[in-house]
């Protein structure tokens, strides 16, 4: 009995040891899977999860038809961006920034929505393209996070005074023509410190001369872009889209007033880095905005927990009668409307387009003036409308500040997360180890 059961032990050890080296390459494939190829802080990136990560940018840069560049300058750049997300994830863990499942599924709804799709039917599509659904749910609440994050950290934290918008107005009034011209700019930096050695910043300015004889000699731009850039959009060719004079650098605005649509800028040094431009595209921006605009007034009847819509539909059918009898409008809107404007007689004042909730704007834009409509359902409850006049007006003045301060806040956010991004990176332990490339 004992030596048979010796005789099996054997066979069942000569059997694993005859499985382990039939299998080299699966046993290589499990340690090259799980392998670290970076340390960030208290996490771990690993090269399936920069794998998983290079397939889906080359599949995106491949449907663009964005021509790839080398696979070693591809692992570097996203493996940059792998780190940062990481590093902003961690920090976003730390401080109790987080997405629970309903919000999620409430976004992936949305998501699906827009392609048409029920829940379900977005799920096997997902499925078909060979995309798990819960890596995509987990991809999804990291981009929430970090939609969030830097709207906590950056964004939230940008004040644009009046002063600002007043120097930037007057900036703005004192250029020509061409200097208010717009322009769609694609972008490469090369990231450099300002107080680095001179040996480094002339490898980092050589880098970028390489990059711009590259483009001068017919080299795609995108691809360029994500071979040598180290901004956040490299990958996505660097287009940076359309931007007034007030949303660049000075630099930038100067090199771009003296090219044409399709030139590229020579390489300009600023504090973070070298910069070369591409001109896209410009058109002017100085054209005065005149609108729409229609003084209306109305009545409301809100719906509540006591006021149920048939009850509610009863009581604007009946003051639309009386209205209908010669009643008074301002009147009747003082006496039963549920709004702000009752002590006002109803009366809105001027509207601009979009002021109002679609199911009221359509109706308003539709009546001849001083004509009462039938009872129109809104979210906001029953609503019964006269327009009581029409004009064009020259909003340039109201729009011109708006936008000023939208422009000012939008480079100011940029300016700041990009500076923000940088300290979470100081701060931060970070050990490369994929074969000493970086």
């Amino acid at each position: 009995m004992l030596n048979h059961f010796l005789n099996s032990l054997a066979k069942q050890g000569l059997i694993a040891f005859l499985l382990l080296i039939s299998m080299p390459s699966i046993a290589a494939d499990i340690v090259k899977m799980d392998r670290i190829v970076a340390v960030v802080d208290q996490g771990i990136i690993t090269e399936k999860e920069l794998a998983d990560r290079i397939e889906t940018v080359t599949a995106q840069l491949e449907k663009q038809g964005t021509q790839l560049p080398p696979r070693d300058v591809l692992e570097k750049q996203i493996l940059e961006r792998l780190i940062n997300d990481k590093l902003q994830l961690q920090f976003a863990a730390q401080t109790g920034l987080r997405v629970d499942d309903a919000q999620l599924d409430k976004t992936i709804e949305r998501i699906a929505e827009q392609n048409n799709l029920s829940t379900g039917e977005f799920r096997k599509a997902l499925e078909a393209e060979g995309i798990p659904y819960r890596k995509f749910r987990e991809d999804i609440r990291n981009e929430i996070i970090l939609a969030r994050l830097r709207e906590r950290e950056v964004d939230n934290r940008m004040n644009v005074t009046e002063s600002e918008i007043d120097n930037y107005l007057t900036t703005q009034s004192s250029r020509t023509d061409a200097q208010q011209d717009e322009f769609e700019v694609a972008h490469i930096l090369v990231r450099a410190p300002e107080e680095g050695s001179p040996q480094e910043l002339q490898k980092l300015k050589a880098k970028a001369e390489t990059a711009l004889k590259a483009l001068q000699d017919g080299a795609d731009f995108a691809q360029i872009s994500a071979g040598y850039s180290d901004a956040p959009n490299a990958l996505e060719g660097g287009v940076l889209g359309w931007k007034t004079p007030a949303q660049l650098p000075s630099l930038f605005t100067e090199a771009l007033q003296s090219l044409q649509p399709g030139q590229i800028s020579s390489v300009l040094r600023s504090p973070n880095g070298y910069h070369i431009l591409k001109l896209l595209n410009r058109r002017g921006g100085n054209s005065p905005l005149v609108v729409d605009q229609t003084h209306v007034r109305h009545i409301l009847i809100k719906l509540s927990e006591i006021i149920s819509e048939q009850e509610a539909q009863q009581k604007i059918n009946s003051i639309k009668q009386r209205l209908d009898h010669g009643a008074d409008f301002a009147e009747l809107a003082r006496q039963y409307s549920e709004d702000a404007s009752a002590n006002n007689g109803g009366d809105l004042g001027w509207t601009n387009p979009g002021d109002t909730v679609p199911q009221f704007e359509q109706v308003m834009n539709a009546l001849p003036i001083d004509q009462i409509s039938d009872p129109v359902r809104s979210p906001f409850g029953w609503h019964i409308i006269q327009v009581l006049e029409r004009r064009q007006q020259d909003m340039s003045k109201e729009s011109a500040r708006l936008k000023a301060r939208q422009e000012i806040r939008a480079r100011k956010a940029d300016e700041g997360y990009q500076d923000w991004i940088s300290e979470l990176r100081d701060r931060a332990y970070v050990e490369y180890r994929l074969e000493d490339k970086y």
